[in-house]
């Protein structure tokens, strides 16, 4: 399968009506360009990830990857860690990123145990897990379906284990979520994005797309069980928060 990767121009024609956003073949052939302008900090947070399961990752422990996409999390982790170090399973539910992760890992981390399936992290049978990353996966979950996912994820982590949750953010404060929100907007103009794109984004986006404040995510993660959470990077309305299994 082809690994080329396209512009995002999904949005530059005007619609009649938007249609909401989903993870299509169109989004898959242009999903590196369209995260690259479109979420503030995303290398940093994959960048971080490596470092993170070196100082949390019991040697051989297992690592899954809930919203794999093109499987970035893998490929950031392989470059960091030997293959004897980790093993880990992407789940996604677009047959499109599922198709382009296999093939990306396959070659560029052949050594290194990792599968990609195909998936509702909802319904999993999860195994025994030193880390779970949700790399802004959970926010396009029905709210109402957040807390067993992460009640589950708790269950299924060993004892120390950790959880690393990133998610696009709002803030409780009408007008600082405001100024948040132009400021993003400004994030993605000065990045090439015209104000239909950007318009007809925000407008596939709703109701599929729906963020929480960072104190709602640390108080469903202390009711999933863990221990204690902390936010360890955010940029505008993006942030990553890290959670802690008890030993």
């Amino acid at each position: 399968m082809s690994d080329a990767s396209y512009r995002d121009a999904i949005f530059t024609t005007p619609l009649d009506q938007v249609a909401q956003f989903s993870f299509d073949e169109r989004v898959v052939a242009c999903f590196p360009d369209m995260i690259r302008r479109s979420v503030p900090g995303y290398g940093q947070i994959l960048g971080m990830l490596g470092i993170i399961a070196e100082r949390h990752l019991p040697r051989g422990a297992h690592v899954y990857d809930l919203g794999c996409s093109l499987g970035a999390v893998g490929l950031a982790l392989a470059g960091r860690l030997p293959p004897q170090a980790f093993s880990l399973t992407g789940v996604d539910i677009s047959p499109g990123m599922i198709a382009r992760a296999k093939d990306t890992l396959a070659r560029e981390c052949p050594d290194h145990a990792i599968e990609i399936v195909e998936g509702d992290i909802r319904h999993l049978n999860y195994r025994t897990s030193g880390m779970v990353v949700l790399n802004f996966t959970l926010q396009f979950l029905p709210p109402e379906d957040r807390d067993g996912v992460l009640s589950k994820l708790h269950a299924a982590l060993e004892p120390g284990g950790v959880l690393v949750m990133s998610e696009k953010i709002r803030a409780a404060d009408e007008q600082e979520n405001a100024w948040l929100v132009e400021r993003y907007h400004d994030f993605k103009r000065a990045n090439g994005y015209s104000e239909l794109e950007i318009s007809q984004k925000r407008t596939a986006l709703e109701n599929v797309l729906i963020p929480d404040t960072l104190d709602a995510h640390h108080a469903c993660i202390a009711q999933a069980g863990f221990s204690r959470s902390t936010t360890w990077f955010q940029y505008l309305n993006f942030a990553s928060i890290i959670a802690f299994k008890d030993e």
